[in-house]
């Protein structure tokens, strides 16, 4: 009885590729109710790390992480060519920080990870 409830049925591979697309859709992590609040306690913030011509590295990775891990809330700000590779470079350090990206304006955006051992900001319901 119980192997035959952890066998797959017969049509869920054939549907499975079809799902494949939705792999790489982000899932909404913050509500805009949360993110309107991230956004008020983000405002007085400086940027803690600055980002360069150089572009994304190791060490930025990881200056990124521990100041997430640290502050929950980080102001970022990227002095990058233009839009389009700006754009794409915070949302490759969203991805390798598993943060996300609560506001952008022009070179700073707002970066929000919630630290699961201490948690610092208390997030109003969504």
């Amino acid at each position: 009885m119980i192997a035959a409830l952890k066998a797959q049925p017969p049509w869920l591979d054939a549907f499975l590729p079809f799902l494949s697309f939705l792999s790489f859709l982000p899932l909404p992590m913050l509500s805009d109710t949360q993110r309107k609040y991230l956004r008020r306690l983000g405002h007085e913030l400086n940027p803690v790390v600055l980002i360069g011509n150089s572009g994304l590295g190791p060490n930025l990775v990881a200056e990124m992480d521990g100041a997430l891990a640290h502050h929950e809330l980080v102001k970022v700000r990227a002095r990058v060519g233009d839009r389009k590779a700006r754009d794409e470079l915070l949302a490759e350090l969203a991805a390798s920080t598993h943060s996300e990206i609560v506001q952008r304006i022009g070179h700073v955006a707002l970066f929000y990870r919630a630290n699961r051992e201490q948690t610092k900001i208390l997030l109003p319901d969504a």
